[in-house]
Order: structure tokens, then C-alpha cells, then sequence
């Protein structure tokens, strides 16, 4: 058995144990049920579970969630709108997140998935320094997609 400070009581029974900690005000707690004679510490249970949940808080908030971001353009997008969606991927490269870069093709565009797959070697171009591709162009149904994750610093 351990005392609230850290010192050793040795082996003790459970009512001698019981009553230890009742007369410090504390309660008894079993540290390691698994070991022969098992150990038990006499502790505030209610402070350590606050203590342990606050510590779990923090580590929490210290996590950061990567989100996926998605800019979508068309295989005839002109220079000036392309320029503000590469800018909107950059931010959100920046931050931290994915982005999804999808082209969507439009009655007859479908017949030239080359002017989509350029358009993604472009995209992947704008944003090498920022960010690595991690899932090549793909073509699903009238869609092209690709995923850029940011590069790790």
C-alpha cells in the first residue's frame, strides 16, 4: 500500500487499509489489481479523475483534424478563374487541410478527358511547393478527381 505522499506502508489488511484512508479523509484506491498482493494507494479519487480528464482535454486540443477542402473547375476554365481556385487551394493547403481538386465534364467534354488530366498536371504544378499529390487523376463517371495533401513541415 501507498500513503497520499508516496511513502510505502507495506502489506496491510483491507480494514486496516479501509481505515487508513478514512482517517486521512481520502479514499483507497486499487492502482494494480493484477499483482500478488495487489497495490492500492490512498488518493483523492475525485481530484485524480479531474486532473486525468484535464490532461486528456489538453492533449485534445493539441490535435489538429485534417479536413478535406474541395475546388472544382470545368475542363474550359479560363486563366483568371483558375488563378482564384488555385489561390483557394493554396489556403487550404496552408492551413493544414486536404483539397480535392475535381473537373466536371458537361455533355460532349466527356469524349476529351486529356483536357482535364492537363488541367490536373497544371494544378499539381501551381501547388508543388505547398503540397504532394496523394491520389493521381481519376476519372468516375463525369468526374475527375485528385487529392493534394500539404506537405509536412
Amino acid at each position: 500500500m501507498v500513503d497520499d505522499e508516496g511513502n510505502q506502508l507495506g502489506v496491510l489488511s483491507l480494514a486496516d487499509a479501509l481505515a487508513a484512508a478514512e482517517e486521512r479523509g481520502l479514499d483507497l484506491v486499487e492502482v494494480s489489481p493484477n499483482t500478488d498482493p495487489p497495490v492500492c494507494r490512498i488518493m483523492d479519487y475525485g481530484k485524480y479523475k479531474y486532473q486525468t480528464n484535464k490532461r486528456a482535454a489538453e492533449a485534445k486540443k493539441k490535435t489538429s483534424r485534417v479536413e478535406l477542402k474541395e475546388v472544382k473547375m470545368r475542363p474550359k476554365t479560363d486563366e483568371h478563374d483558375f488563378q482564384v481556385k488555385i489561390r483557394n487551394a493554396h489556403r487550404f493547403l496552408e492551413d493544414g487541410n486536404k483539397v480535392k481538386v475535381t473537373i466536371m465534364f458537361r455533355g460532349r467534354e466527356v469524349t476529351h478527358p486529356e483536357f482535364g488530366r492537363r488541367l490536373m498536371e497544371r494544378v499539381a504544378e501551381e501547388l508543388k511547393e505547398i503540397g504532394v499529390v496523394e491520389s493521381h487523376p481519376g476519372m468516375f463517371g463525369r468526374f475527375m478527381t485528385m487529392v493534394v495533401a500539404p506537405i509536412k513541415k
